[in-house]
């Protein structure tokens, strides 16, 4: 529909006249018979797209950072550990634990296998989210919606993460096209069944998708659908909340995991204004007509305004409010909230080229803009597809402590939680005693192993000649547990640093007792000399 608009539910059409051969093709209709401009063609190109912008530099140069060294490690414990573990901590992530465990049961290639599941998804979302802007305002809509989906830089790098934000973004924009369809044909139950069933799906991998009803529910409100469609939406979404409803009480008990988090800083707050910015002036470009197809609010059938505003603004709204009792909020939580600035930026985009039709130099210059576009996102891209484009990077941990090792005897992980760093690459530990370790990971039922008490801890790294710590970089907040208060000042009062190798997102420091620093001119201590990336990784993570 040129207008970019969708009848309400349980309302007929209006008829049309048919349109003659020219100007079907002027009105964007398509060609009897080409598959490539039907409902397969308008979902491929997107498709495509993304999965080759997914397949593009999936390695990273061989390189994992720390959330991702979790999920290796986690999905390749037994179902009775993954259990275990979820009990005490990471339930929000327990059904994606079993999903890759599975797969790495079925196929176990490292990298490869962490990663490709989110590149899949990514390419269904910008499929579906192709599909959903058909239906709302049109094939070009649809298909400008879907490619610049693909195109958002975050999207690109959530679609090479081995962890569940692709996979909820799949399943949220499978639910908004079920939602589509359910307001635009009569609100069937199967349909509204499929949709409660794909938000249900999405919140059991992260429970934050459910918030993704809060935005289809300002749609419903704000726009001209039937009795029928607002109680099966309110139906659907009831069960929906419900069925994640246990996920979310049990994981409450978990929060402590996530007290790490601060509200968004100014930066970011700038970053999300911007994209809403962006969202809201999209929104409001004038359709062919020149009257303002894309209005969001007021009675009136649903449009890809109505449905795509609330969808980028309102799920980010509710995380920041609720950090007013406890911060809350990361991008990747509602990563699935760019379904709705694709389909805004694809309504605009389609606006903008019919308004430019005719006039050569206006089509022109729409097709520098959107090229010099492109090229814009081409160095964030490629950073993107760098070890650097992520807090730390495991695998150049590893390398240090291997340089490192060969002068101490013992390791210490500050805070506890880095003992994550080793357990996806074990090798370069080997040898090294973990002063601080009572139980590994694995049998404590947690991520990074069960630490003994202070005084313990105290006494054994008085006891140590020369330690390998790891930290986290200068300039982050200290952890306060007792734990982490005796480590580091044991180390200040007692120890000296003999040296320090800082790699993205981490340091890595030998401590010895005074005067105990190791000798360089040792064959067995060479710290200058650097190992290279794929002498470590080319063997699969452990």
């Amino acid at each position: 529909m040129s207008d970019g608009t969708l009848p309400a539910a349980g309302s007929r059409p209006a008829p049309r006249a048919k349109a003659s051969g020219a100007a079907a093709r002027r009105a964007g209709a398509p060609r009897a018979g080409a598959w490539w401009t039907g409902a397969w063609g308008t979902a491929l190109v997107p498709a495509v797209l993304a999965l080759g912008l997914g397949l593009w530099g999936l390695r990273r140069q061989d390189s994992m950072w720390r959330d991702e060294s979790v999920t290796y490690q986690v999905a390749h414990r037994g179902v009775g550990q993954i259990g275990q573990l979820v009990r005490h901590v990471d339930a929000v992530h327990g059904v994606y634990y079993l999903l890759m465990h599975g797969l790495f049961a079925v196929w176990d290639d490292g990298l490869l296998t962490l990663r490709l599941p989110s590149v899949v998804a990514t390419a269904a979302a910008a499929a579906l989210v192709a599909l959903t802007g058909r239906r709302l305002a049109g094939r070009r809509a649809g298909l400008w919606s879907g490619v610049t989906f693909a195109l958002v830089p975050l999207v690109q790098m959530y679609a090479q993460e081995g962890r569940s934000y692709a996979l909820v973004c799949a399943l949220v924009a499978l639910a908004t096209y079920l939602f589509v369809r359910a307001l635009g044909d009569g609100g069937g139950w199967r349909l509204w069944a499929g949709y409660g069933a794909a938000i249900a799906a999405a919140g059991w991998l992260h429970e934050f998708a459910v918030l993704a009803l809060a935005a289809h529910g300002v749609t419903v409100l704000v726009s001209g659908v039937g009795r029928a469609a607002r109680v099966g939406w309110a139906v659907a979404a009831v069960g929906a909340a419900l069925s994640v409803a246990p996920l979310a009480v049990f994981s409450t008990g978990q929060s402590a995991q996530v007290a790490w988090l601060g509200g968004p800083g100014l930066v970011q707050c700038l970053e999300i204004a911007a994209v809403v910015a962006l969202g809201a002036a999209c929104a409001w470009v004038p359709g062919p007509a020149g009257r303002r197809a894309g209005a969001p609010w007021g009675a009136g059938p649903v449009t890809a305004a109505r449905l795509g505003l609330p969808l980028l603004v309102v799920p980010t709204a509710l995380l920041l409010a609720a950090g007013a009792y406890k911060p809350m909020y990361l991008d990747r939580y509602v990563l699935y909230s760019y379904l709705g600035l694709g389909l805004l930026m694809g309504r605009a985009l389609d606006a903008l080229f019919a308004h430019a039709r005719g006039r050569a130099w206006r089509r022109r210059g729409a097709w520098c803009g959107v090229v010099l576009a492109v090229l814009a996102l081409v160095p964030v891209s490629l950073e993107m597809r760098t070890p650097d484009s992520r807090k730390d990077d495991v695998t150049a941990v590893s390398l240090a402590v291997r340089r490192l090792a060969p002068g101490a005897g013992d390791v210490l992980f500050m805070p506890s939680r880095r003992r994550e760093w080793r357990m996806s690459y074990p090798g370069p530990y080997l040898g090294l005693h973990d002063l601080a370790l009572r139980r590994d990971a694995v049998r404590s039922h947690t991520l990074e192993g069960e630490e003994e008490p202070a005084p313990v801890v105290r006494e054994r790294v008085l006891g140590a000649r020369r330690i390998v710590a790891l930290t986290d970089p200068q300039g982050q907040p200290l952890d306060t547990t007792a734990a982490e208060v005796v480590k580091r000042e044991v180390l200040r009062r007692h120890f000296v640093r003999c040296d320090r190798i800082r790699v993205k997102g981490a340091q890595v420091v030998l401590y010895a007792h005074r005067g105990d620093c190791p000798d360089r001119s040792d064959r067995s201590y060479r710290p200058g000399r650097r190992t290279g990336r794929q002498q470590l990784s080319s063997a699969r993570p452990r």
